[in-house]
């Protein structure tokens, strides 16, 4: 008998989660809607609801105003039963968001730093963005369900950041092991460049895009890959890291806009946005500056869509800003190495890509607790679920 209780409990769990997945990304949905789309009977399908709204999970809907007659109860997922964290480290700001497990934005923060800055006192400025992000959303800790950290820098598939050039003494940082100490579980750590495409591909404007690349077009560039829907990490997490070789010659690209003539005493973290803008009018020397630019860039971005034959190329990055002056100039470079050259669009998301790329991942972990815990449904109780 003992089997047999065992056996139903399970039974009752997973009835629990098709309910649950039914309502996930729909409308509010009727009883016997769920029931059709769960394969529940109406009795089942009445008893699921009761018990993932006693979890916290799923609320009903008040019927609409004026409605006639005995309405229909129905019922919706709520996406504010926990929340994620996303994080967004680069080498002049750290930012933060959380949102709610349908991706909604509820809070963010910001907090500037450069590439000087040392590690300890970058950790800090998570630290900050993070409480920032707390304090303005009154969400607790403890309803953070899950964290992701996007990084500048190559990371493998444990979170290490093992290769970076923009910051002196990041290489072998510990993100994990300092935000799960405030968190208490584990943390996601993945490459900047590999959210911001995940991002463009589930919000912005590669959105159902099965195959893309997408490139960084900035002081220092990345690439990505979305591959049949999903990020593509490669083995060891490098894949996309065709600026790495000296003979693509991404790493001092950005050299030919800070070196155009006209523009010496200017930082060199605005010169690219002068000689974007002297372009932009026809100045002759920004001209050349820019097209030397987008050659280098090509010649990576070619190898990665000979590589893929993506559907679809999205242009990112801070550069991105300038992307009319930017798109026909790379069109024109990536052409003739190309057998079949794809549509290339700019990012829909700009500076926000990173973090809420970050985001979606982290709601994919959720998601994957959901499908595979042996009680997912405890392991993420709602706050004041009965349990």
């Amino acid at each position: 008998m003992e089997g047999v209780g065992g056996d139903l409990q399970r039974l009752r769990q997973l009835n629990s989660l098709a309910g649950l997945h039914a309502l996930r990304g729909s409308p509010p949905l009727t009883l016997a809607e769920l029931a059709r789309r769960t394969g529940l009977s109406r009795a089942s399908t009445n008893e699921v609801m009761a018990d993932l709204m006693d979890r916290g999970w799923v609320a009903e809907v008040p019927p609409a105003p004026g409605a006639m007659g005995r309405p229909a109860r129905r019922y919706r997922f709520r996406s504010d039963a926990g929340y994620v964290l996303g994080l967004d480290i680069g080498v002049d700001k750290v930012r933060a968001a959380i949102t709610d497990l349908n991706g909604e934005v509820i809070a963010g923060g910001r907090t500037a730093v450069g590439a000087e800055t040392p590690r300890q006192e970058r950790l800090d400025a998570v630290d900050r963005a993070i409480a920032a992000c707390l304090a303005m959303s009154n969400v607790p800790v403890a309803d953070i369900w899950a964290i992701t950290v996007g990084t500048v820098g190559v990371v493998d598939l444990e979170g290490r950041v093992t290769t970076v050039y923009a910051i002196a003494d990041w290489a072998g940082v510990d993100l994990a092991g300092h935000l799960g100490r405030t968190f208490g579980q584990p943390v996601l750590v993945a490459n900047d460049s590999k959210l911001a495409a995940l991002a463009e591909q589930r919000l912005g404007v590669a959105r159902e895009v099965r195959d893309l690349v997408y490139l960084h077009a900035g002081r220092r560039p990345g690439a990505a890959m979305i591959v049949d829907g999903k990020l593509h990490r490669g083995f060891s997490g490098a894949s996309g890291e065709v600026g790495l070789l000296d003979a693509v010659r991404w790493i001092h690209m950005a050299e030919h806009l800070e070196r155009c003539p006209g523009f010496a005493g200017h930082p060199p973290d605005q010169i690219a946005g002068l000689v974007f803008e002297a372009a932009r009018v026809g100045d002759p020397a920004a001209l050349d500056a820019v097209g030397r630019y987008v050659a280098d860039l090509a010649i990576g971005a070619a190898a990665l869509i000979l590589t893929l034959d993506p559907e679809l190329v999205v242009l990112g990055g801070g550069f991105s800003r300038s992307g009319d002056v930017l798109l026909q100039p790379l069109r024109r470079a990536l052409e003739p190495l190309c057998l079949r050259m794809p549509e290339i669009r700019l990012s829909s998301l700009g500076e926000d890509s990173v973090v809420l790329g970050a985001a979606c991942l982290a709601i994919d972990h959720v998601n994957r607790l959901l499908l595979s815990a042996d009680d997912p449904l405890l392991a993420l109780a709602a706050p004041g679920a009965v349990t």
